[in-house]
């Protein structure tokens, strides 16, 4: 049997920055370690095939020009990676749920992302992926008005789906329980059909956050597992089938990871679902079984939706980054996931 080739097998750049760099935080880890970490980690002849970035400083500018655009697409093949998706740095001074000026901010961030995300594609480094979005609003001040705060990001979405359209990209909503308004499976469905442009609007879904929703972290009306629950395989598997039955139609980029059913925040970044490492033993993830509820549909077929598939591994300790072996159990992982629900090129 030929050994599946689908989806391409990427790493994620922004733990290097994520929850990094902040008062009290540790320093962020360069992109060029990240790169060399990711390219070096094997397993059984296997490599990572690319790689998605945080279009953020110190990793990469957002006003970056056309030739350091080339400069960063020639150190990403040159280490054999592709480049796939990419996340536009929407908050700080913006919000899709904030003042005229937050939400032309926002829009701004977007359309920088796009520009970046398409000059790759063009120079033959970015194969495939998407442009990764937020909210960039709380949940707090999301509840002062559920239903016109809903609206406002879905018009301030529809407006950067307009752009992303003439740039030839996608824009990935990743539903975190941190950001107002994609912080429930439920509000984050009806955020995306409020948008209503369902081939250029979708959803990311990474395995920690949506395992919160099932919790109904931030969203206890919204929770879809039994009040007394440990982990029981019936009511976890029933929670991810409705789950999954409501937001895999939407989704259009998937991230690998792993959760012990816990939020944490770290630096400046909110709390969020808690990534733990691939082998951490108080994960409460089946990686290679779970992975199927995303990338088989309602009749166990392999979707085939998804060209890459990344890793997402944010606020780990920099012991653990820089130690090559968490990637090379990083990309075992991976390859349990390709070798179920992937397919040959």
């Amino acid at each position: 049997m030929p050994q599946n080739t689908y989806p391409k097998l990427h790493n994620a750049m922004w733990p290097g920055l994520v929850g990094k760099g902040s008062p009290g935080a540790e320093p962020v880890i360069p992109l060029d370690t990240m790169l060399d970490l990711t390219a070096k980690a094997e397993v059984g002849g296997v490599k990572f095939d690319g790689v998605d970035l945080f279009l953020y400083n110190p990793h990469v500018d957002i006003n970056i020009a056309d030739d350091g655009i080339k400069a960063l697409a020639a150190k990403i093949t040159g280490r054999g990676l592709a480049i796939g998706s990419v996340v536009a740095p929407v908050w700080f001074d913006a919000s899709a749920m904030g003042d005229a000026t937050k939400r032309a901010n926002w829009v701004t961030h977007v359309r920088k992302a796009c520009r970046i995300a398409q000059k790759l594609r063009d120079l033959g480094a970015r194969p495939s992926g998407v442009v990764r979005i937020d909210s960039a609003a709380s949940v707090s001040d999301w509840l002062k008005d559920p239903k016109g705060n809903t609206k406002l990001i879905a018009a301030t979405f529809r407006e950067a789906g307009k752009i992303a359209k003439d740039l030839g990209e996608r824009l990935a909503a990743e539903g975190e329980i941190c950001w107002g308004g994609m912080h429930s499976w439920k509000y984050m469905v009806q955020l995306l059909e409020t948008v209503d442009l369902p081939k250029i609007v979708g959803f990311q879904a990474d395995m920690s956050h949506t395992h919160l929703y099932t919790l109904g972290e931030n969203a206890p009306e919204h929770r879809l597992v039994p009040k007394n629950y440990h982990w029981e395989p019936g009511a976890y598997h029933a929670a991810m089938k409705k789950l999954t039955a409501a937001l895999r139609p939407w989704t259009i980029d998937f991230h690998v990871a792993q959760n012990d059913g816990t939020a944490f925040g770290s630096g400046d970044h909110a709390k969020t679902g808690r990534h733990c490492v691939a082998t951490d033993p108080r994960g409460k993830l089946n990686i290679p079984r779970d992975s199927a509820y995303w990338l088989r549909d309602e009749q166990d077929k392999v979707t085939k939706k998804m060209k890459h598939i990344c890793w997402d591994g944010c606020m780990f300790p920099n012991e653990t980054m820089l130690k090559q072996q968490t990637w090379n159990d990083v990309l075992a992982a991976m390859i349990e996931v390709r070798n179920l629900h992937g397919w040959a090129g």
